[in-house]
């Protein structure tokens, strides 16, 4: 993505997660901040300032710039940014984006190719085009809690991790590829939404519309295995471990491994089919094995018997992961000022081109007047907008 510009207006998770993998693949991204700056930078711990660990692992490989658009310079000066990106990534309403005077037809009638990326809460054809929406209310909106306490947790809990917003910023970079791609064969620019709930429920119901996926509705909705209360790590005498044993040939290998092959000609157990019907029997008798070995036995054995299985880590364990070391997953670079930091290491391999760490998280407003040069905006311009508040640097 050398050569493609995005003007990053994203705060939190989702949309700096996104444009940062965009700019771990080449894209010169321009992060344009509040004079406040983006809330993210003061989720501690931190050892500076603005430069929480949320922040430092979604906004590498960016230029800070901070402008207060509710300034006419300010909203000036981001149409002067505008003017040279070829996308432009915002996750605040678009409600919002208009009152700012930075609709979609704003930004297009000084950048007609331009790229308008919105990632907001719901789809603006709906009831709930205004409605806020943040990680944990679009996670309820999908039934993941629901789904959380159906599987046996004793209330209903989000995911804990950011799971809405990462997962959707996923759809944000494969929306901003696409649509690149559309104006690279139209030479046109356009307008794309990429709402969380509608995004979100693709990856939830892809398996859980079970019954609903035929008219009329045939059997239960939701994945059976899915829902499984014993579908987690297994208890083993000394610990817990991660086990999938998923097809005939994995179920063939397990009970020889516990030494009842007569299992296989078992009407409940010999067939994918049969096992899909009766979930709570197969879970039940791998819990019940799981107790009779060690955690170490049980990888060893089957490991042997080529059954997947992953011992369940920790987040001290993942940090200290022997495979990550071989592959340098977690590297040690030198920030300017936060010191020695550990950075996560882009996860696709490529055999040209390939992704790299090209500058550290930014320290707030530390580019303003670098892109506001590049902008095409005057050395006094600048530092009246700074002396004014309208920037910060």
């Amino acid at each position: 993505m050398h050569g493609t510009r995005v003007l990053d207006l994203s705060t939190v998770v989702m949309g700096p997660y996104a444009t940062q993998i965009l700019a771990d693949l080449g894209a010169d991204v321009v992060k344009l901040e509040p004079p406040e700056g983006d809330v993210m930078r003061y989720n501690a711990p931190m050892r500076s300032e603005a430069m929480g660990h949320i922040f430092m692992n979604a906004n590498r490989n960016k230029r800070s710039v901070v402008l207060d658009l509710k300034t006419e310079a300010g909203r000036a000066a981001c149409l002067a940014i505008a003017k040279t990106a070829d996308v432009l990534v915002y996750n605040i309403r678009p409600q919002a984006m208009a009152r700012l005077r930075l609709s979609y037809d704003d930004v297009r009638a000084v950048n007609p190719k331009i790229l308008y990326v919105g990632a907001f809460g719901y789809s603006q054809r709906g009831p709930y085009a205004a409605k806020a929406a943040y990680d944990d209310l679009i996670q309820g909106a999908v039934g993941l809690p629901w789904l959380a306490k159906e599987a046996g947790a004793d209330k209903p809990r989000y995911v804990p991790a950011t799971f809405a917003d990462r997962t959707v910023g996923l759809h944000i970079v494969n929306a901003v590829c696409a649509a690149l791609y559309h104006r690279e064969k139209s030479g046109k620019g356009q307008r794309v939404d990429v709402p969380m709930f509608e995004s979100l429920l693709q990856t939830v119901m892809g398996e859980h519309m079970g019954g609903y996926t035929y008219l009329p509705q045939q059997g239960a909705p939701g994945y059976a295995r899915m829902l499984e209360r014993e579908r987690r790590p297994y208890e083993t005498s000394d610990g817990y471990v991660c086990v999938l044993v998923y097809n005939d040939k994995q179920w063939r290998a397990f009970f020889e491994l516990i030494g009842r092959p007569e299992l296989q000609q078992d009407p409940n157990f010999a067939t994918q089919e049969a096992r899909s019907r009766d979930f709570a029997g197969a879970y039940a008798l791998i819990v019940a094995e799981m107790r009779k070995r060690t955690t170490a036995e049980w990888i060893e054995a089957l490991e042997a018997a080529d059954i997947p299985v992953q011992r369940m880590n920790s987040l001290a364990d993942i940090v200290a992961d022997p495979h990550l070391a071989a592959i340098g997953y977690f590297r040690e670079v030198n920030h300017p000022s936060e010191g020695r930091i550990r950075s996560m290491a882009i996860p696709s391999e490529w055999s040209e081109s390939a992704p790299e760490y090209r500058r550290h998280a930014p320290r707030l407003g530390e580019h303003t007047c670098e892109v506001l040069r590049e902008a095409g905006l005057a050395e006094g311009e600048i530092e009246r907008m700074i002396a004014d508040g309208s920037a910060r640097a």
